[in-house]
Formats: structure tokens, C-alpha cells, sequence
């Protein structure tokens, strides 16, 4: 389909079945492939002179690259294309040298698995299929923006730490390759943030009616997870009323059994289940939730609460839970934290039934706020 590409046709394009090919009128040879998935990415198609045969390549993802960068991007390739240089000749993209690095030092990296899945979450969606020598600094800058935006300056920090030891690692072992980055681009990181939402805010958010977003949001606060534990939650995760995070996403690198309250288990069975997708929160019926960016923000302008992070749900959960009278070490274990020391050792009870009775706590203190009662009125919580 041919069509004048604009930012917003990049934006909100869909597609499903089968993958979508926007050809631009524009730039002959710049095309927008969308994904039944919802990934966007930015191709060109191209002859060499004198061949017959048309080739393609992946110049970035959509949706971290804006349409006129990639414009700029597919006129320089196409003018090299035409003194017949071809650009899948020898191209090496940022996801094979990661691979190529994790053959070779893997071995000797005692995280390299951790290493790996932060590269997929955070810098593969980003620069993953571009070629490292079209890489640019404002690329990695753009990247690591949104990175802090979402998870924090640590996170920026360390998705810093591993592409620069990659590149590094290339421009060590080749002649001409320089990393585009610089020591300036080092990310500071600040004061542990302390933002929790007041009780006129935590009222707005929930009460707020965003499709998708909403009904997350409000579960991020009744079950004081994080951000990523929560949007890829699956189904068959959820039994008898307790939802058991995989080892896989919980930072103690160990499966979490959180007993869901009375309001979380309605608000779960108010999201209709989707026969082809396993995840309770999806954008496109197929995988899990994304476009955290555009759905915080839909939040902020439907509660009129700005300045929040979704991870500040968290904090402000557990401090309900303390409002809520829950004791320290069942408050944490609600948080899915490991206990230090000496107790955490010999201490192997589970503490199911007294975080059951927390987290109903935490939904009772949440319902007073959001619907606060008449002056007199005794608060319930559960013995």
C-alpha cells in the first residue's frame, strides 16, 4: 500500500493476520512495516544498478525513531545504493555483534544471562537490527532517556554499561570502527526516589476510566508489584485466589506467591481472556502490554495527576500497608523482598495466611480513600 507517510500514520498504524507494508510517496523505496504484534520498523527496498533482484533492509524501529530521522537515514542509504554500494553487504547489526560478544566472553561474564535479557527488554527494541556502523549518538541518548523515563536512572546506567562494553569490545578487535560513545554520556545517578501519590491523588488515578490502563494501575496498588511483573502476567500464573510470579521476573531470582485480595480477584475477572493470547494486560491480543510512555500518559491527563512514575504505585502501596497496621516483615514479604540476615536463613515459613490478611488490609485502606467514609465510621480490617 502506497500512501504520504506522517508521524501519526507511524504511530497508530495496525494491522492483523498479516504483516502491513506502507510504502511512503515521498521517498521511493522508505516503507513502514507493521506487525500483527504492533511492532513498527522502518525498511528500504533497493536494486543495485544492473541486478534484477530487490533487496530490503531494516533501517530502526518506528517506535523509537522518528519519521524524519528515518527519512534521512533511507536517502543516505539510497544515494549509496545508486554508486552501487550495497547496504546489507557485510552488515553487521547490533544484535549479531551481541551475540558474536556473548560466544566469545560469555563464558567469563557470571551475569551474562542477566546481561542478555536486559539487552532484550531495554536496547534490542531500540537499536537491535541496525547496523552498528549507522548507530548514532543521539540514538543511544534517545534510548537511554526513555529507559530512565520508565526504570530509572540505575537502569539507564547499567543498559549504558553493557553497550558500551559491547561496542567497546568491536572497536578493540577492528581497524575502523569507532563506538559512538563518549565518556560525557556517563548517567549520574540521583537521590533514591521518594514519590509516593497523596491520598487526593491516589483517589484520582483510581477513579480515572483509561481502557487497559486503568485496571492496571489499580492493581499495581492493591498487589504492590512491579511494573514488569505485572504487565507480563499470564493466566494460568493465577490459582486458588494466589498469583505466582516466575523466578524469571522477580529481582530475588525466585518465585513469588502473592494471595490476591477480594478486589484484585474482581478486578481480574472483569478483563476479558483473549483465547490467543496467554497475558492478562495486552495491547494488541496477542502479546503482552507495551507503550508504557503513551498509556501513563493517557492516565495523567484522564486523573489530572502529573509528576508520578507507575513504579511510585508501589511505594505508595507499601506505605498503606503501614497505615493499614501490617508489620514490617509482612509488609516486605508482600513487596516480594528477601529477609537479610540470620532470619532470612532459618526463617522458612511462608507467611501465605498473614500476607492474605495484609493485602485485604491494604484493599480496605484503599477503598476508605477513594470513597472515604462518614465521620464515626469504623474502618474494618480483616483478623
Amino acid at each position: 500500500m502506497r500512501t504520504k507517510l506522517t508521524q501519526r500514520i507511524v504511530d497508530t498504524a495496525k494491522t492483523s493476520g498479516a504483516p502491513l507494508y506502507l510504502w511512503d510517496t515521498m521517498l521511493t523505496g522508505l516503507c513502514l512495516v507493521v506487525q500483527p504484534s504492533g511492532v513498527r520498523k522502518y525498511a528500504i527496498q533497493y536494486r543495485l544498478p544492473g541486478s534484477r533482484r530487490s533487496k530490503r533492509k531494516t533501517i530502526g524501529s518506528a517506535q523509537r525513531l522518528d519519521l524524519a530521522v528515518a527519512r534521512a537515514r533511507a536517502k543516505e542509504l539510497l544515494a549509496a545504493v545508486d554508486l552501487g554500494k550495497d547496504p546489507l553487504k557485510s552488515a553487521l547489526t547490533f544484535r549479531s555483534l551481541s551475540d558474536a560478544y556473548f560466544r566469545r566472553e560469555g563464558g567469563k561474564i557470571r551475569t551474562a544471562d542477566k546481561r542478555r535479557a536486559t539487552l532484550e527488554r531495554h536496547v534490542f527494541p531500540a537499536i537491535g537490527d541496525t547496523d552498528i556502523e549507522n548507530i548514532r549518538r543521539s540514538d543511544i541518548i534517545a534510548m537511554l532517556d526513555k529507559v530512565e523515563d520508565e526504570s530509572g536512572d540505575a537502569a539507564a546506567t547499567t543498559v549504558l554499561s553493557h553497550v558500551r562494553r559491547i561496542l567497546g569490545w568491536h572497536e578493540a578487535r577492528t581497524d575502523e570502527f569507532r563506538s559512538p560513545i563518549s565518556r560525557a554520556m556517563s548517567r549520574e545517578a540521583g537521590p533514591a526516589r521518594e514519590r509516593t501519590l497523596n491520598d487526593d491523588e491516589v483517589r484520582k488515578v483510581w477513579l480515572s476510566e483509561v481502557p487497559l490502563w486503568s485496571p492496571l494501575a489499580r492493581l499495581l496498588l492493591l498487589t504492590a508489584c512491579r511494573r514488569t511483573e505485572l504487565g507480563e502476567m499470564r493466566w494460568d500464573e493465577v490459582k486458588d485466589g494466589v498469583w505466582t510470579i516466575p523466578a524469571s521476573r522477580t529481582k530475588t531470582n525466585k518465585d513469588v506467591a502473592l494471595p490476591l485480595s477480594r478486589a484484585a480477584q474482581q478486578i481480574l475477572n472483569s478483563i476479558p481472556t483473549l483465547d490467543a493470547c496467554p497475558f492478562v494486560f495486552t495491547s494488541d491480543g496477542i502479546g503482552r502490554i507495551t507503550g508504557y510512555s503513551n498509556g501513563k500518559r493517557k492516565l495523567d491527563a484522564a486523573s489530572g495527576v502529573s509528576n508520578w512514575r507507575l513504579h511510585d504505585l508501589r511505594r505508595t502501596a507499601r506505605t498503606l500497608l503501614s497505615r493499614a497496621g501490617v508489620d514490617s516483615d509482612t509488609a516486605e514479604r508482600c513487596l516480594g523482598h528477601a529477609i537479610g540476615g540470620v532470619r532470612g536463613v532459618y526463617d522458612r515459613h511462608k507467611y501465605e495466611e498473614q500476607m492474605k490478611v495484609a493485602f485485604e488490609k491494604l484493599s480496605n485502606m484503599i477503598e476508605q480513600i477513594v470513597h472515604p467514609t462518614k465521620k464515626g465510621r469504623l474502618i474494618h480490617f480483616p483478623a
